[in-house]
């Protein structure tokens, strides 16, 4: 038994759970404790993608989950959204994803990093844009539906691309990129 747990925790590697730790914590407070979409989209963004290159997709792929329930929870996001928030959590995937492919399919240069952040922000902004255009005409009160879709709309471009430039120049300071 003891050959069982010595090998489990020889496994683990102490410095990138720390990382995922540190990470998925800062992605639980902000959207829970700051409720302005101008600082915390670019926050979480930023997070995101400094999850992606400081410990891995698989692992930002789970932390790409977490900001969007806090944000409900905390009340960043209005409970009447609640539907759009899994739509939101596969936004945060789609964006996480091909800033990684264009980053393996370019080699890491800073021209694949912005090529993929572009595309990456844009992909998201259309998925969220067209994805909040149906979902909110079937389950929202038409009266709310141009709040939700603004909501959803370019902000989340801007949001997304800020939050890319605060990324690349932290990911810049450490040398990550």
């Amino acid at each position: 038994m003891n050959n069982i747990k010595t090998k489990t925790l020889s496994k683990i590697n102490a410095l990138a759970l720390v990382r995922f730790l540190v990470l998925g914590g800062v992605m639980s407070i902000v959207p829970f404790y700051i409720h302005i979409q101008w600082i915390t989209g670019p926050m979480v963004n930023a997070l995101l993608i400094l999850a992606l290159f400081i410990i891995g997709i698989r692992e930002a792929f789970i932390l790409a989950l977490i900001p969007s329930l806090m944000a409900l929870s905390g009340g960043l996001i209005p409970a009447i959204l609640a539907p759009v928030v899994p739509f939101i959590m596969l936004s945060n995937l789609i964006f996480i994803y091909l800033i990684d492919r264009f980053s393996l399919i370019l080699k890491n240069s800073d021209k694949s990093y912005w090529l993929g952040l572009f595309i990456a922000s844009f992909t998201k902004f259309i998925f969220l844009y067209l994805s909040v255009n149906i979902i909110s005409k079937i389950l929202i009160k038409q009266e709310l539906i141009v709040k939700v879709v603004q909501m959803m709309s370019w902000p989340q471009f801007f949001t997304a691309f800020s939050g890319g430039m605060i990324a690349f120049l932290f990911l810049k300071f450490i040398k990550r990129i």
